[in-house]
């Protein structure tokens, strides 16, 4: 056999051998996961202890913000639901924006996480910044398009995910 009739090429996970290139491939999710992660939950936390944002009128505030949008929306309706009731929808932006980040960074629940987080910057898009021109200039599309690979991927490495399918897996002796 010719030296250049080599069986042992280290195809990925074919003869078991990994490359750096695999294992960054692995991980390469984790910085965007950190990323939004913090982001969401620095965003949560920032409406929390705002002492204007959950407030109906004023500067700064949820309600103000939601009027000033409504007419360039592209879902005035939605608009108009958190009108009712500026601060409860504050308050549920809030929430959701901590339990998307706090989900992401732990990797727990981390599919619905990520559909989570995907949903909130859906739902700015086409209310808050929708009126952006061009496009590129809002910030929440990039962050609906940055979510759907955690959706499709889930947190593979570094997650409670993965930790609960590993014990679930040893625990059937390996059937998973």
């Amino acid at each position: 056999m010719t030296h250049s009739m080599r069986t042992d090429t280290h195809t990925p996970y074919l003869d078991g051998h990994r490359d750096w290139r695999d294992t960054a491939t692995r991980y390469a999710l984790v910085p965007l996961r950190v990323f939004l992660g913090v982001t969401f939950v620095y965003a949560g936390l920032d409406k929390l202890t705002s002492s204007s944002f959950m407030k109906s009128w004023g500067a700064g505030s949820i309600g103000e913000t939601m009027r000033a949008v409504r007419d360039s929306s592209a879902i005035p309706a939605l608009v108009d639901f958190a009108l009712k009731n500026p601060p409860a929808f504050g308050y549920a932006m809030a929430f959701g924006e901590l339990a998307v980040g706090i989900g992401i960074l732990l990797g727990l629940f981390s599919r619905l996480a990520a559909l989570g987080g995907a949903l909130i910057s859906l739902s700015l898009w086409l209310t808050v910044s929708w009126a952006s021109d061009p496009y590129y200039y809002g910030n929440d599309l990039a962050y609906l398009m940055a979510w759907l690979p955690l959706v499709l991927a889930g947190a593979p490495v570094l997650s409670l995910d993965a930790y609960l399918r590993a014990r679930r897996r040893r625990r059937a002796g390996g059937a998973y």
